[in-house]
């Protein structure tokens, strides 16, 4: 079974993210901004002299595709633990089963598409 776990976290935790997928030897991430509002929806901000409601958010997006549900707990906690505040905002943390992989430079799937070789 395959599974993605998606994390929309802030900016600033990009970092702390990385880092903590690379500590538990976490191989293969895909990495985007996006925008998006969740419960605070957005500020206020001053530009050139008038108030403007900025809804949508900057926000950092991690991508992992995953062999377990052994895996998905691993890649869930340390999300969560790195990307925490405490404050609204922190983001979300998705899953789900991945019907197919296939790597396109050899034509594998499932598992062995995940799997990294020269």
């Amino acid at each position: 079974m395959l599974i993605k776990v998606e994390a929309i976290v802030r900016e600033e935790m990009f970092e702390d993210v990385k880092a903590a997928l690379n500590q538990i030897e976490v191989n293969g991430i895909t990495v985007s901004q996006v925008m998006g509002c969740g419960a605070q929806k957005g500020y206020s901000e001053i530009i050139r002299g008038s108030e403007v409601d900025l809804v949508l958010l900057p926000k950092v997006k991690f991508e992992i595709v995953v062999s377990s549900e052994e895996w998905e707990k691993k890649v869930i906690d340390a999300i969560r633990e790195a990307a925490f505040t405490g404050e609204m905002g922190d983001g979300k943390i998705f899953s789900y089963e991945i019907r197919s992989a296939t790597k396109i430079r050899t034509g594998e799937t499932g598992y062995d598409a995940l799997q990294s070789q020269a």
